[in-house]
Parts: structure tokens; sequence; C-alpha cells
């Protein structure tokens, strides 16, 4: 978290026509008000700044964190007011915008899994309001530049206009970018709805063309049948599955939930293991050394057909080499999970899963 706040201030300070961040939680913590003081400060030196915050995901905030960075000329929307009579589109509690995203100057975007918060987590009736963080998180996100960033930026002004925030003053939003490096960078954003799932479809179809490898971590493991299918179908054919999830949770009902996929998985070849020495927040995937993807999209059903998620699919050697060493480096703080001993747990959590599983669809 703390290397990509470094690049998150770096980008703002030296940001000159405009500053536009879209998180699921901002936070009134040490965090948040250091991001507060650095853009109210850009705005008073004539940067425009535009700030959308989900209205759940921020609940715990309160009102005069907000209201000060509006008194300091900062355009700020609440995505999807809790009260319904405050939003300008059909009133769903469900629906969240879950993206993270900081753009600066229409050429740099910085996204992925991590929040405005010193400490973060996917609910904020599950998150505990400290100062300081009871064990690390493990996060990951990601800094492009070029002509990608276009990407984000539409899909933050869509954002933007589909709350009704106000008339956006004149700056320039697209400049023109020239292509940085090598890489082949796609934007996958998605909405909320069974016809917008297009980070999953995403997933589902690197996974089912996967030759060689599929090395993925998740934070919020509870896969449909698409996911599930393509995953032991592709262990199935000799690909090589591993995928690092969770040991350690803000939620043990999720962590329950996840589990009871694993006897399925294991049964088909696809390796799995937890991460034990921090709390895995990280969404990213590589597979066969060229295809990458990093994001805010979890593997359950509430990215899949409730919330706003965007992902970016990177397709660079290079990348997927420094994507593999950063999984090679997970690996080594995860630990296995055998199927003989995981065939062999007691009853009770068996149990304990399966109950947990029939709700999974609300998790």
């Amino acid at each position: 978290g703390q290397a990509t706040y470094a690049a998150m201030f770096e980008a703002i300070k030296t940001a000159k026509d405009h500053i536009n961040l879209e998180s699921y939680i901002i936070e009134d913590d040490e965090t948040g008000r250091k991001f507060a003081d650095l853009l109210l400060e850009k705005q008073a030196k004539g940067v425009l700044v535009n700030i959308i915050y989900d209205s759940v995901g921020s609940m715990n905030t309160p009102a005069s964190y907000f209201q000060r960075l509006r008194d300091g000329g900062i355009q700020v929307v609440g995505f999807n007011p809790i009260n319904p009579l405050e939003t300008p589109e059909k009133w769903g509690l469900t629906h969240r915008d879950h993206r993270k995203i900081l753009i600066t100057d229409g050429k740099i975007a910085i996204i992925g899994g991590i929040n405005i918060s010193g400490v973060y987590s996917s609910s904020p009736l599950r998150r505990k309001q400290t100062e300081k963080a009871p064990i690390h998180w493990r996060d990951t996100d990601i800094q492009i530049e070029g002509p990608a960033v276009a990407e984000f930026q539409k899909l933050f002004l869509d954002n933007w206009q589909k709350q009704e925030g106000q008339e956006i003053y004149e700056g320039n939003y697209f400049p023109d970018l020239k292509e940085e490096g090598n890489a082949l960078v796609r934007v996958v954003g998605s909405k909320a709805g069974q016809t917008n799932r297009i980070t999953f479809i995403m997933y589902v179809s690197a996974i089912t063309f996967a030759e060689h490898s599929i090395h993925m971590t998740n934070s919020y493991f509870i896969p449909d049948d698409q996911i599930l299918n393509a995953l032991t179908d592709a262990a199935g054919r000799g690909v090589d599955v591993k995928i690092i999830l969770p040991g350690i949770s803000d939620s043990q009902l999720v962590l329950y939930a996840q589990r009871y996929y694993y006897s399925r998985l294991l049964k088909s070849g696809v390796k799995l293991y937890e991460h034990s020495t921090s709390l895995l927040h990280a969404k990213t995937a590589v597979i066969d050394k060229v295809w990458s993807t990093v994001g805010s999209t979890n593997m359950d059903y509430l990215s899949s057909l409730n919330n706003d998620e965007v992902n970016a699919v990177i397709l660079s050697h290079d990348f997927a080499v420094e994507m593999e060493k950063m999984f090679v480096g997970d690996l080594a703080d995860s630990r296995q999970i055998q199927l003989d001993e995981w065939e062999n747990r007691p009853l009770l959590p068996r149990v304990r899963e399966w109950f947990v599983n029939v709700f999974s669809q609300w998790m």
C-alpha cells in the first residue's frame, strides 16, 4: 500500500490540469487526510479536482470530511447514495462502485485494489476503525501511461455523468497521448447486471485458452460455475494452475465460503495456497507468461453482478515476468493446501463451509 500511495502522491503533486479520483473507500484517517490536504492544495493552485466515492464503501467517513473538500472547491460525488431520495438512477443498495482509479492530466492512471484508507477492506461493516492495521495488507496496483489512460478517463466521466455530478469544468481530459513502451494494454470495465459481466468474461476466456500456466491471486474467492469449470478444465488438460487465496480475512464468512470449493479444485489438479503472513487483498493473474491482469475485480458474486469494476489487461512478456516474480514471492509466504489433508479435516468445518455457501451469492 505504501508504495502505491507514494506513486499516487507523486502523480498528484506533478498534476497541472486535473485530477480525477474514484475509490470505493475514502476514509477520514491519517491516509485519507494526507490525500485531502494534497488535493486541496492542488485545487487552490488551479488544478481541477473531481472525486467519486462509493456511498456504502465510505459510509463510516463523516460528511464533514467531504464537505471540507467541497468548501475548498473540489467537486465530490457520492456513488448511488444510501438514501434513495438522493440517487439520480434507479435505486439499488447492492449496486456499488468498487473501482479504484486515479487519473492525472489524462496522462497517468493508477489502478488496482487499494482504497484510500490506512485500514481498508471490502465492507465498512467489517472494517475495524483503528489507526493501525492489526496485520499487513498485501495488495497490488499498477501505473499506466499512454493511450490506455483515455479509456480509464471515459469510465470515470461516464460514472460522473450517470451520478449527475455537477458539470465538470472544462479541462484537457483527453490530451494527445503517445505510445509508451511495448506492452499492449486493454482496459476492461464492467457495470452491474448479468449483461455487463465483462471482467468475468475476460477471466473465463483467458483461462479457457491458457496453454501452459495460470497463476492467480484473489482476495474474495466465491467463483460461479463458469469460472470453476474453466479452472478445472484447464488443470485437466495439463495447465499448471496455481491460485493464492487469503488464509486470513476481514470476513470469516467469506473465508468459509471460499473453502467450500477447495475439494473440487484440488481433485481436478488445481494447486491451492493460502497466504499466511498478510491479509491478501490483491486481484491479479498472469497466464502463459504473456497475459496479465491487475484490477479491482474479485472472484465473487458481488463483483460479478452488483459492482462497477475495472481491470487492466497487459499483453507483454516482460511485464508478465515481473508479475511472475511477485507471484513467486507470494508463494513463499503461503501454505499449500494438500488434498489428503483437506479430505481428512473435521466434520464441523465441512458443515460450516457448506452452510455459509448457501448464502454465497450475497457475499
